[in-house]
C-alpha cells in the first residue's frame, strides 16, 4: 500500500486497517492518525512506539493485557484474532498434543500470576520450542520485557507490504 493512500484514509478506514496492529488496541492507531501524513511505514512504526512508550506502565501493561495467551482458551474457542492465529500456527501453537497443552497452560497460569498480564513473544519470529524455552525462562525474571512493538512493526508490514506484493 502507497504511504499516499496510506495518508489519505479517512480516521474510520485508518482505525479499521491498522486497530490490530497492537492485538486489540484500536486506540493506538487512533491517537497516531492526527501525525499525517506519514513519511513512510518507518515513520508511523516511530509514531506507534513512541505513542506506546509515553504511556504510564499501567497503560503499557494494559496493552499487555489485551494480548491472548500463546495455546490458549482464544485457539480452543476460536475468537483469536486473524493475526493472532496466523502467528500461532506459523509458532506451531496450534498443532500442540495433550502434553504440550497442558504444558503451555501450565507456564501461562504460572507467568500470568507473576507479572499480571500474559506472556507476550513474537510467535512468527520463533518455533515452538523457542517459546516454552523462553516463557521458562522469563518466568524467573524480576520484571518482563515484552515484544509488543516487534509484533506491532510485523503486522504494520504485513498490512502495507502484502499490498504492494499483490501488485508485482
Amino acid at each position: 500500500m502507497d504511504i499516499n493512500v496510506v495518508n489519505a484514509l479517512t480516521y474510520e478506514d485508518f482505525v479499521k486497517l491498522f486497530g490490530n496492529v497492537v492485538e486489540k488496541c484500536p486506540l493506538i492507531p487512533a491517537a497516531i492518525w492526527s501525525h499525517r501524513p506519514f513519511k513512510d511505514l518507518a515513520d508511523i512504526e516511530a509514531h506507534i512506539r513512541k505513542f506506546i512508550h509515553s504511556l504510564p506502565d499501567s497503560g503499557k501493561e494494559g496493552v499487555l493485557r489485551c494480548h491472548p495467551d500463546l495455546a490458549g482458551l482464544d485457539l480452543q474457542r476460536g475468537t483469536l484474532t486473524r493475526e493472532s492465529q496466523e502467528e500461532q500456527s506459523q509458532a506451531g501453537m496450534t498443532t500442540l498434543d495433550s502434553a504440550e497443552s497442558l504444558q503451555m497452560y501450565s507456564l501461562n497460569t504460572d507467568y500470568k500470576e507473576r507479572f499480571g498480564f500474559p506472556f507476550v513473544i513474537c510467535a512468527r519470529l520463533n518455533s515452538k520450542a523457542d517459546i516454552v524455552r523462553q516463557l521458562s525462562e522469563r518466568l524467573k525474571n524480576d520484571r518482563a520485557v515484552e515484544e509488543v512493538t516487534t509484533l506491532c512493526s510485523l503486522r504494520l508490514r504485513n498490512i502495507v507490504l502484502s499490498d504492494i506484493q499483490t501488485k508485482l
